[in-house]
């Protein structure tokens, strides 16, 4: 994998606008400032009088109008003034602007300033008139924003390298608190962007055990035990199931354990973090079709993502070799639960229920597991939402809570008892699939199987995991969905669980 840069801090100014040492300021502006007259809109006056009043030209003429998203610059006039260009970004009615938004508005401003190789940037953060959101947030979720934009998914490209980010200082009157934020939001947008570097990775580079070993590296770099176990201590468990996935491949499962445990801390909840791990997924027998295939390296995606808090990534390849699991055989599962394989290409729920029960068995009381497991999920939210499933309900709506003021946009889908109806098999436990109605559903009461009636919650990431078209806040390409909404999860108290 070609090397990450190491990432300058952001820093923080409270300095005025004509004080700001940088060679470009960005200002978020509202819809409701270009309708209205410039000079009773703040920091957007001072844009206009810096400008020789090309804002409030560019506003009459309707050329900006503080639509989400798009970006109007001008050459500051002002020789008062360090900064020589100003650049408006569009962040809509100042009623909808919240956490969310801001981090979208900051990315497009990183991304549009990394194309037009600006050296020194300033971003003024800004808060709107809609849901609450202190500046310490509204710093954060910008500096999450600003660091989503350095990431390049051509990082194998050797004819013409991508255009090195700017160097950006984020202004706000704020409190201290602010400083600490701003750090809290690079650390959370650099480790995204790790988990895109990973699902971007080739299949003939990240293997199964190059996936454990890079994990392992990074996780230790942040002072967290890792373990990783072999194909042979995977059979010694009896993980049957991930061993049936990865009889078709020549390259050896590995199951990737992390453990974080707060110094001090060692009684209380412990939060278990399960990931997805398929370095590359043809569908084994059940083969998929030869378009698209290639996006299938981000089979991984859960995996790359992934109180005290315990972490397993079960990794393997599922490929059509000779000694492939075929539809029709019967695994045993480290619960001891007998599953008929229906379809070699549903192999991800396989691996999971494996992980699953050792995550129990590693003492986790609370699980979250993360998957791109069903293209059912995609049919039925589309590519903007991730499917929850689980119980009970105040887990569930704990985690789409926190998944929301993440960035991870998602949406409860129920777990009745009778969808498990749709796993009966004759001549085993259950089998891997219920067919085509409520596919996503069963996919996860398969799932529901292995959790040992704990607190749980399945992140179907399927639509969400790859951005199939650019959008101005994301480029196409892996979208680095989950981690936040899981260092949230971890960094929450669990008090009322």
């Amino acid at each position: 994998m070609p090397a990450a840069p190491i990432s300058a801090a952001i820093g923080l100014t409270n300095r005025s606008l004509p004080a700001v040492d940088a060679d470009l300021i960005v200002v978020p502006c509202f819809e409701e400032e270009a309708a209205g007259p410039p000079a009773a809109a703040g920091s957007v006056a001072e844009v206009d009088a810096a400008t020789g009043g090309e804002v409030a030209r560019a506003f009459a003429s309707g050329e900006f109008r503080g639509k989400p998203f798009d970006i109007w610059l001008a050459t500051v006039t002002r020789g008062d003034w360090k900064a020589r260009r100003i650049a408006l970004v569009g962040a809509g009615r100042s009623g909808g602007f919240g956490t969310d938004l801001a981090r979208k508005v900051a990315a497009v401003s990183g991304l549009a300033m990394r194309q037009r190789r600006v050296g020194r940037a300033a971003f003024v953060s800004r808060a709107g008139a809609g849901p609450a959101a202190d500046a310490a947030a509204l710093a954060q979720a910008a500096a999450e924003g600003l660091t989503l934009a350095e990431f390049t998914a051509g990082s194998y490209k050797t004819a013409e390298p991508a255009p090195a980010p700017a160097a950006w200082t984020i202004v706000s009157d704020a409190p201290p608190s602010v400083a600490a934020a701003i750090a809290r939001g690079r650390v959370l947008g650099e480790c995204s962007n790790l988990a895109r570097e990973l699902a971007n990775e080739p299949g003939n580079t990240l293997t199964p055990s190059e996936l454990a070993n890079r994990a392992a590296a990074l996780a230790s770099e942040a002072g967290v035990a890792v373990e990783i176990l072999d194909e042979q201590r995977i059979a010694e468990l009896g993980m049957g199931l991930l061993l049936g996935v990865a009889r078709g491949s020549s390259e050896p499962p590995r199951v990737v354990v992390f453990r974080y445990n707060p110094p001090g801390v060692t009684t209380g909840p412990v939060l278990g973090l399960v990931g997805k791990g398929i370095t590359f997924d043809t569908g084994g027998i059940s083969i998929k079709p030869a378009d698209n295939m290639d996006k299938m390296k981000d089979d991984m995606t859960g995996g790359a993502a992934v109180a005290r808090v315990i972490g397993v990534v079960p990794t393997t390849e599922n490929m059509p070799g000779g000694r492939a699991v075929k539809p029709g055989d019967i695994l045993k599962s480290a619960e001891g639960k007998t599953v008929e394989v229906i379809n070699t290409d549903a192999e991800g729920r396989l691996i999971l229920g494996d992980g699953l029960w050792y995550a129990r068995q590693l003492g986790a009381t609370h699980l979250v597991d993360v998957a791109t497991l069903t293209g059912a999920c995609v049919v039925a939210l589309g590519k903007t939402t991730s499917g929850l499933f689980g119980t009970p309900d105040a887990w569930v709506e704990r985690v789409r809570r926190v998944a929301d003021a993440a960035g991870d946009r998602s949406w409860p889908m129920p777990v009745f008892d009778d969808y498990r109806d749709q796993l009966k098999s004759e001549i085993a436990d259950m089998m891997n699939t219920g067919g085509r109605p409520a596919g996503s559903i069963t996919a996860a009461m398969f799932l529901k199987e292995f959790t040992g009636d704990l607190p749980w919650v399945h992140m179907d990431i399927a639509g969400t995991a790859w951005a199939e078209e650019a959008r101005p806040y994301m480029p196409k390409g892996p979208t680095g969905v989950a981690v936040r909404t899981l260092a949230g999860l971890a960094l929450e108290p669990f008090t009322d669980f």
